[in-house]
């Protein structure tokens, strides 16, 4: 069955009961670090809601300036969302070009990978990158990336699907099974209901435009963790509404963190730092890092 309903028009006042549907259970704001605002991490509410384990939005006017100077992830994969601007990129895979405003960057750190992201030119630059911690069998496998352009990225209704299989569309991002990340736009007034996978028990929405209700509580411009279970999902716009929202079946392993890594054991960490490093070095022979 579609989750999509219909657009509801009505000026009457919003309600959401919450019956048997996901409710609101924290919400947060988030940490603004120059022009990013850093919603969750690890060391925060990332251990919540893993696999899901770290995003950030950014939203600012760029000058073509670095923003991401080349650094280094294991353990992790990294989804950048670009709403407007463009990217400019590179990573060691040997993947290189310019990301266009609606393009979605895909990046399996695995065992290792260095990568670099900036805007290509002024203008509005605005999107969010999430990470998410791999499985034990997949978080030393070998580095892999994605850049998939706006017309490669699949849309059922109002919802872009970045990673995982909504109403029958699958996104084309080799993302691990039994998690799933939209993009969502909504009208004043318009109701959105998404039922979750069997076993997504977590579940959060970050809006960044406009307004949400969901069951009963006004979300605005921030992160809402919603309360475990596998119940509906239901959502009023208030206004013209954006938002980001990810369910998933819980990460079983402990988060093991390095200083842009997650693994799921302290080995598997020395392992990707080892790599990271053994990369690093090749980089700095190059002069392309100091």
């Amino acid at each position: 069955m579609d989750n999509l309903t219909a657009s509801l028009h009505s000026k009457r006042p919003v309600t959401t009961p919450q019956g048997a549907q996901r409710h609101v259970v924290q919400r947060a704001t988030g940490h603004r670090h120059g022009p990013v605002t850093r919603i969750f991490s690890p060391g925060d509410i990332g251990h919540q809601v893993k696999p899901f384990v770290f995003l950030d939005y950014f939203d600012f006017q760029a000058t073509g300036g670095a923003m991401f100077p080349m650094h280094p992830h294991s353990g992790i994969a990294t989804t950048t969302v670009l709403l407007s601007g463009a990217l400019r990129y590179e990573d060691t895979t040997g993947a290189s070009g310019v990301l266009a405003a609606g393009s979605v960057e895909w990046m399996r750190a695995g065992h290792g990978v260095w990568h670099d992201g900036s805007p290509a030119g002024a203008g509005r630059f605005r999107g969010y990158q999430l990470w998410v911690a791999l499985p034990a069998a997949m978080e030393l496998a070998p580095a892999q990336s994605q850049y998939l352009p706006p017309e490669a990225v699949p849309q059922s209704g109002p919802a872009r699907v970045i990673l995982g299989r909504y109403a029958g569309v699958q996104s084309q991002a080799l993302a691990p099974e039994n998690l799933l990340f939209l993009h969502v736009r909504l009208s004043d007034g318009e109701r959105w209901q998404l039922t979750p996978e069997a076993g997504h028990d977590v579940g959060w929405l970050h809006v960044s435009a406009g307004a949400l209700h969901v069951a009963g509580t006004r979300v605005a411009n921030e992160l809402a963790v919603l309360n475990e279970s596998g119940a509906e999902i239901d959502v009023v716009a208030e206004g013209t509404t954006e938002f980001v929202i990810g369910t998933a079946v819980r990460h079983p392993h402990p988060l093991v963190l390095g200083h842009y890594s997650v693994h799921t054991s302290d080995a598997a960490l020395v392992r990707g730092e080892q790599e990271i490093s053994r990369i690093g070095s090749q980089l700095r022979a190059r002069g392309r890092v100091r």
